[in-house]
C-alpha cells in the first residue's frame, strides 16, 4: 500500500501556473542564452561534462553545466520528471497529495512552497514565483484545454 501511494504521488500534475512561472523565471521569459541555445527553459543542471553549457559566472571549482536539450519538449519532460521524482521536491509532492485528499486541484501558488531547494535563492525564489503567478494571472491557464486536430 505504501509503495502504491508513493508511486501515485509521483505521477500527478504540475499545475500550469507553476510551470509557466518557473519557465519564465528560469529562462528570463525565453531570452536567456540557455533557453535559446540549449532549449533549457527550467535552468536544469547536469554534472556530466559535455552534456551542457558552462555558465560564464560558474564559480571556480564547480563542475556543473546547464543541461542541453534537443527540443523544448525534452526540457519540459525532464522538468516534470525532476519535480515528480527528486528527493529535493518531496514537499511539493506532499502538498499536492494533501490538495487531492482535501478534494482540491493542486495550484501553483501553494505548490511553489515545495520548491525551496530548486534555487540557491530558497525562500526568495519561492516568493518571486508566487508574485509572478499573481501579477501575470497565470492561474487562468489551469482551465485551458487543447483542441483536437480533427
Amino acid at each position: 500500500e505504501k509503495a502504491i501511494d508513493k508511486l501515485l504521488s509521483r505521477v500527478d500534475i504540475i499545475p500550469e501556473d507553476l510551470a509557466l512561472a518557473q519557465a519564465a523565471n528560469e529562462s528570463a521569459w525565453g531570452t536567456s542564452r540557455f533557453s535559446r541555445v540549449a532549449n533549457n527553459l527550467f535552468g536544469q543542471w547536469t554534472f556530466i561534462p559535455g552534456q551542457g553549457i558552462v555558465p560564464e559566472d560558474r564559480p571556480a571549482g564547480a563542475t556543473y553545466e546547464v543541461r542541453k536539450f534537443s527540443t523544448v519538449y525534452d526540457s519540459v519532460r525532464s522538468y516534470l520528471l525532476n519535480l515528480n521524482t527528486h528527493s529535493a521536491y518531496k514537499k511539493l509532492r506532499k502538498l499536492r497529495t494533501a490538495s487531492r485528499l482535501n478534494g482540491q486541484n493542486p495550484n501553483g501558488l501553494k505548490l511553489a512552497e515545495g520548491l525551496l531547494r530548486y534555487s540557491t535563492r530558497g525562500e526568495e525564489y519561492v516568493k518571486e514565483l508566487q508574485a509572478m503567478i499573481r501579477f501575470n494571472q497565470l492561474g487562468r491557464f489551469t482551465t485551458v484545454k487543447l483542441r483536437s486536430s480533427s
